[in-house]
């Protein structure tokens, strides 16, 4: 019999299918603190910087993506504060912002979404273009006008949500609805994890992890449970005698339950999860998020921040293997700035995208020669390097906005 898959291994009996980028590339402008940006990225992305730096709102871009297309633009404006909070605040005074991702979809085809907003006056705004690309399919749309119709009959267009809604009728754009509306962005919170869950499908892990439950229930039922086992295998290594977890009923609402051994008892202890550490319950909510793409095929991305927040720094190696297990099934893209999560001689070049800020304005640029050739040489692991701040970002790749180039498509 061959031997078991162990965390942060791959089994030659059992290995995964690894998937390419989904994402290959993205460009902002004028994006809260970020005036430009064209950042490539790979299965797995550090977005590493100082606190403010601006790392989250990389994420947030593309998290407003899926939060327009799963309920509005509107609404996922609103839930930032308005068009005036994302849009960038500068002397120059932007009044819009704007949108390009480069994708590679499951069956292999390539294409481009992109937007820009524009600001108008008492919180009102207009998507002002809107473009799409998927092979030889693609659509255009100036302010609720479609300029380049997807088919000749083609759904109408509205200045006030992005078009690709509609569009989503139809078989050629369909997978970009899908895949785009089904990205997982966390920021998990241990109170909303410990506190009782209302059940539901359990299909995605929700930001914050208030249905981690009833998501740990569905993993549990799939695949013949392996990829529970395999979470709790990497929460046991880094919560040393926790045995396990499980969902569990109370009255109409769920919550978890952990088996943990005592010294002195024959079988584990149960406890519940009101009374375990946060440091505990977000291990558990980073292991799910990053898991669940094992049995979920719709999830393709998955950006986590600050998963070694509230972990002991010994146990960052444990994540960074769940974290390349993670990407072996979904793309994953994380914010940290953890000295002991990049202290590792594989963690390359190519993976770090480095984040500064000068005067409230936001640099993302992948790091400078001398600093690729120092990790290429093993002269110094990334952990060594942000340590001594010197992660540093090749500014001369940093476009200014106007020459930022967001649109292909022209009537």
């Amino acid at each position: 019999m061959p031997a078991p898959e162990t965390p942060g291994q791959t089994s030659l009996f059992n290995v995964p299918r690894k998937r390419v980028p989904f994402l290959t590339r993205v460009r902002l402008r004028n994006y809260r603190s970020i005036a430009a940006c064209d950042v490539e990225l790979g299965p797995l992305t550090f977005l590493v910087g100082p606190n403010g730096s601006g790392k989250s709102n990389f994420l947030d871009a593309l998290r407003l993506i899926t939060d327009a297309l799963r309920t509005s633009l509107d609404h996922a404006l609103r839930d930032r504060g308005g068009v005036h909070e994302v849009r960038r605040r500068s002397s120059g005074h932007p009044t819009h912002f704007g949108i390009r991702i480069e994708f590679q979809l499951p069956d292999g085809e390539w294409g481009h979404f992109s937007f820009e907003v524009g600001a108008r006056s008492h919180g009102d705004y207009a998507v002002q273009r809107e473009e799409c690309k998927v092979g030889n399919a693609r659509y255009l749309v100036r302010e609720g006008e479609v300029v380049i119709k997807p088919t000749p009959i083609a759904p109408p267009g509205s200045d006030d949500r992005l078009y690709l809604v509609n569009a989503a009728g139809l078989p050629e754009f369909r997978p970009v609805f899908d895949v785009l509306s089904n990205m997982g962005f966390y920021n998990l919170n241990p109170d909303k994890i410990r506190a009782l869950q209302a059940p539901d499908k359990g299909e995605l892990l929700a930001r914050d992890g208030l249905n981690l439950s009833s998501v740990l229930e569905r993993l549990e039922k799939l695949d013949g449970g392996s990829t529970k086992r395999r979470i709790e295998e990497y929460l046991s290594r880094i919560v040393p005698g926790l045995e396990g977890v499980d969902p569990k009923r109370v009255g109409h609402m769920e919550t978890l339950e952990f088996r943990q051994h005592v010294e002195g008892s024959k079988d584990p202890w149960r406890f519940p999860a009101i009374n375990m550490s946060d440091g505990t319950l977000r291990a558990l909510g980073i292991l799910v998020a990053l898991l669940q793409a094992r049995v979920e095929d719709r999830v393709r991305l998955v950006g986590i921040e600050e998963p070694e927040v509230a972990l002991h720094p010994a146990a960052a190696g444990i994540l960074r293997d769940a974290l390349r297990d993670g990407s072996r099934h979904a793309q994953v893209i994380v914010t940290s700035h953890s000295p002991e999560l990049l202290d590792a001689s594989d963690v390359s070049a190519e993976e770090i995208v480095s984040v500064v800020a000068e005067k409230g304005k936001t640099f993302i640029a992948r790091l400078d020669e001398a600093t690729r050739s120092s990790l290429k040489d093993r002269l110094y692991t990334a952990g060594e390097l942000l340590k001594t701040n010197q992660l540093t970002p090749e500014l001369e790749a940093v476009p200014e906005p106007n020459q930022l180039h967001l649109f292909e498509l022209e009537a």
